[in-house]
């Protein structure tokens, strides 16, 4: 009575072995021609080919490690710069204990533009910049590799920093250093700005426009030397950054919309698309959002030191501190596999609409400090 089953599922798995046969010999069928074809050719032909194909394997190499190798990567950075120490707010001159002479021409350096420079270093140093590497611009067989599960999560990440940073060097420009927003544009910090938004893609060549480009890294590494030498300048008093409440208050409200952005782009993602493990797409929104709050983390935490007076001032420690607590708790989500599953899902869990849960409690503190200090 068994054998009609048994043979049933004999043909069934004979049937299924010859289709993973014919997938496996249409993908392998390109490579097998080509590798006959070579075979056939005399060295002259094949020497080159070979030199190439050993090239493009190395390149190959050094493109995957760069982008599964996240050199110096710590969601607690912030506490390097000891800033819960210093009680003196940006551009001030140097605090002194007791019964000693304060130095001439010593001012308080910005945390602010520490920080950012920092995370400038991180990203095109410390770390290759994924973005404008060719093998990462032609992508899988032409497609990007941010529509893939693959090789992309440390570019989102990048992308991230960056925008955090793009942010907060516009904010120096138009209102940080600017004695009551009267004073002109310090030409550094406009460098920056101006650097900071070059096109992230750009490769030493380039097909629109046609020609020869200036790499991206190149660019984001002259805006970092303009920082660090703008906080030099700071430091012997012949630079100026204006901690004022209405600068803080147009600072936060900046943030508080970029964050905001991301909030949005989270949900809209996590409400319409819900393939759990298998939406390729979830992976690159959720580490560009990782991305964002481990940026203003750090920048934040450093504008709380720079804004020490402001913040203790107007009573906004406490949320203050909690806000900063927040963008910590959010960076403990580090799933090795992003799943955008539904809310109420019990297999796939929605790893989009937890980190968006952070983000809209960083973004309401934000509002909150941001309508006290307007009241």
């Amino acid at each position: 009575m068994l054998d009609p089953i048994v043979a049933f599922f004999q043909r069934l798995f004979a049937a299924i072995g010859r289709g993973i046969g014919l997938v496996v010999s249409w993908i392998l069928f390109p490579f097998v021609t080509l590798a006959n074809w070579y075979g056939g050719r005399a060295w002259i032909i094949k020497g080159p080919i070979g030199l190439g194909l050993l090239l493009l394997i190395a390149l190959y190499g050094y493109f995957i490690w760069q982008t599964q190798v996240w050199t110096n990567f710590d969601p607690d950075y912030p506490n390097r710069y000891n800033l819960a120490e210093r009680k003196n707010d940006a551009g001030l001159p140097v605090r002194v204990a007791a019964g000693q002479t304060a130095p001439a021409n010593a001012c308080e350096r910005s945390a602010i533009v520490d920080v950012t420079a920092d995370l400038i270093d991180y990203n095109v140093n410390q770390n290759a910049w994924i973005s404008s590497m060719v093998l990462f611009k032609a992508g899988l067989f032409g497609m990007d590799w941010d529509r893939t599960p693959w090789l992309d999560n440390k570019a989102s990440f990048q992308r991230g920093v960056n925008e955090a940073v793009r942010r907060t060097t516009v904010e120096l420009v138009d209102s940080l250093v600017r004695m009551r927003g009267t004073s002109g544009i310090n030409p550094q910090l406009q460098s920056v700005r101006s650097k900071m938004q070059y096109e992230e893609t750009n490769w030493y060549f380039g097909l629109s426009p046609f020609g020869f480009l200036t790499p991206t890294p190149t660019q984001y590494r002259a805006a970092l030397a303009d920082l660090r030498s703008f906080n030099e300048q700071l430091a012997t008093c012949a630079a100026t950054f204006d901690a004022r409440a209405d600068n803080f208050l147009e600072f936060m409200d900046r943030v508080s919309s970029s964050i905001g952005s991301t909030s949005a782009m989270l949900r809209e993602r996590s409400e319409n698309y819900n393939g759990g493990w298998f939406d390729t797409r979830a992976d690159d929104r959720f580490w560009f959002a990782y991305g964002q709050l481990y940026g203003y983390y750090g920048i934040l935490t450093a504008t709380g030191a720079d804004f020490d007076g402001v913040i203790n001032q107007r009573g906004l420690a406490p949320i203050w501190n909690e806000s900063i607590k927040q963008m910590r708790a959010a960076l403990r989500i580090q799933p090795l596999i992003i799943s955008n599953g539904q809310e109420d899902g019990w297999i796939m869990p929605t790893h989009l609409a937890t980190l968006g849960f952070y983000v809209l409690r960083v973004r309401s503190n934000l509002v909150e400090m941001r309508d006290i200090l307007a009241r």
